[in-house]
């Protein structure tokens, strides 16, 4: 008879990368007893990571040896699997169209659940609660510009603004004008500027 653990293993091993494992959908390899002792010891042998607090991921096997999902995936998987939105940071969204050249030196991302960390290995990603607002077109070029708005705030946004009306297809000057009421009124004002002045 096949052990839990094993039974676990297999099952982690028909997993996409990324995708997180929670041992509630295991309860029908055996006990919660035994699936939380046997997620405990994978963790131990190397054959899960523990990226969270009830959260595991498989770790991906290479040429050069094994390392940690990446971590885009894992936070994608976790956002489908959970019924969250989850966007980049407004500092990634900034750096990623040339408004400001800082690197966020720690990977964050925005969501509409709670904040919390995940470990992938030897990296640390941050998940931030943000408003509604802020999670607008999430995976679109004009949600980014939402967000790297929002991360420089009202004293900077005009010049960001006149900046990007000279980069930006007009498509997306226009999916950016019509997030206006969604935006909190500073924001609305200022990105009105897409529309009024050609």
């Amino acid at each position: 008879m096949t052990s839990v653990m094993e039974q676990v293993l297999q099952y982690a091993s028909q997993l996409p990368e990324g995708r997180p494992l929670a041992a509630k959908e295991l309860l029908h390899l055996g006990s919660r007893a035994a699936v939380d002792q046997s997620l405990s010891r994978m963790v131990r042998s190397g054959a899960l990571l523990r990226a969270g607090r009830g959260v595991y991921v498989k770790p991906v096997e290479t040429q050069f040896g094994t390392r940690a999902p990446m971590s885009m995936k894992v936070v994608e998987e976790l956002a489908a699997k959970r019924g969250e939105t989850i966007a980049p940071h407004g500092a990634v969204a900034a750096n990623v169209l040339g408004l400001t050249t800082q690197v966020p030196t720690r990977e964050v991302y925005l969501t509409s659940g709670p904040n919390r960390r995940l470990k992938l290995g030897s990296q640390v990603v941050e998940l931030r609660h943000a408003p509604r607002w802020q999670l607008t077109l999430p995976s679109q070029g004009a949600g980014n510009v939402v967000r790297a708005l929002a991360w420089m705030g009202p004293g900077k946004t005009r010049e960001a603004i006149r900046k990007l009306k000279s980069t930006l297809p007009a498509n997306e000057l226009s999916e950016i004008a019509a997030t206006r009421s969604q935006l909190p009124s500073w924001m609305a004002q200022e990105v009105s500027e897409f529309v009024t002045h050609g």
